[in-house]
């Protein structure tokens, strides 16, 4: 696929008829397909990413001539995460995008318009890629909170291949919700989530609530309770990525011979999945979490299946 149409363009709200809800489906969300993170140095990021994560080198989108300050790096089953340079953007949140595939983009763009999204030219970046036919491969929406999140096409592209990953599968993505009620009606009533678990740091208490994707077993994590004025660290903690392993001790050991020499150990967490944390330079916080649980959990059961390998 060559992506080749730009266009300043991004959905937002708007009215639609039950008539016109009712009438277009919802095509299938499977899972993540990518998560972008600015970064500060390129250069020590890809360091991180790529030689202690051991990710390896891919293009997807970012073999596009006009998106040069992006690195694209493979996780696993044409997943991504994206590194974006620019220097002229520094947000307070280094998260900039979670993107879901979908086999039917064009399907999913009638299905948002259908229930009262209408494309808006902005000032900005906010881009819309079309392939040599013309047909959509990639777009954008703002969530209720203005997080930037994208519906693509899984690549089609040959996989590279690392002989020192550490995480198989990009198996959620977490980021900083204050309101819980306006993001459930995008995220469960318009496009189908559901709870996978939730959870705190005492019983009866959420910090912490896991939406499913509808046709997969990827989720993204509501980091709840988070202050308006959190400090860039505390942003770093909450806005993360979270990386799928059959074993935390393998996985840890790979890690070490890659160079990571933190202090930090694997630990059960209170969804009672063992779990490693590692920051980037920028302080972003990259967990390792096995994928099943060893423990029961606390605070609820689950309510979807696990991610495999």
């Amino acid at each position: 696929m060559k992506p080749v149409t730009f266009m300043v363009i991004v959905l937002s709200a708007a009215g639609a008829t039950p008539a016109q809800e009712k009438s277009v489906q919802r095509p299938p969300i499977v899972g993540i397909s990518h998560v972008r993170f600015h970064v500060s140095q390129r250069d020590a990021a890809l360091h991180f990413y790529r030689d202690v994560l051991g990710m390896a080198a891919g293009k997807g989108l970012c073999e596009n001539e006009h998106l040069v300050h992006l690195t694209c790096l493979w996780v696993g089953k044409g997943q991504f995460v994206q590194l974006d340079s620019l220097e002229q953007r520094r947000p307070s949140s280094l998260l900039e995008e979670v993107a879901f595939a979908t086999p039917d983009v064009e399907g999913m763009s009638k299905f948002l318009l259908s229930r009262g999204f209408t494309y808006e030219l902005v000032a900005g970046h906010e881009l819309i890629i079309k392939d040599d036919a013309g047909r959509i491969v990639y777009f954008r929406v703002l969530d209720p909170e203005g997080n930037r999140i994208v519906f693509e096409q899984p690549p089609k592209d040959k996989q590279a291949e690392s002989g020192h990953q550490a995480g198989v599968a990009l198996i959620h993505t977490g980021f900083v919700v204050h309101d819980r009620a306006a993001e459930d009606r995008f995220y469960k009533d318009i496009l189908g989530f559901h709870v996978y678990w939730h959870g705190g740091m005492k019983e009866g208490e959420d910090h912490w609530v896991d939406m499913q994707v509808p046709e997969g077993t990827d989720w993204i994590e509501y980091m709840l309770g988070v202050s308006p004025n959190a400090s860039h660290k505390t942003l770093g903690v909450m806005n993360h990525i979270a990386l799928g392993v059959p074993d935390i001790k393998a996985a840890e050991a790979q890690l070490r011979k890659n160079g990571w020499s933190s202090n930090e150990q694997p630990k059960i967490g209170r969804d009672g999945k063992w779990q490693l944390n590692l920051y980037d330079p920028d302080d972003t916080r990259v967990e390792f979490m096995e994928f099943t649980p060893t423990q029961k959990p606390c605070c609820s059961e689950y309510t979807g299946p696990h991610p495999k390998p």
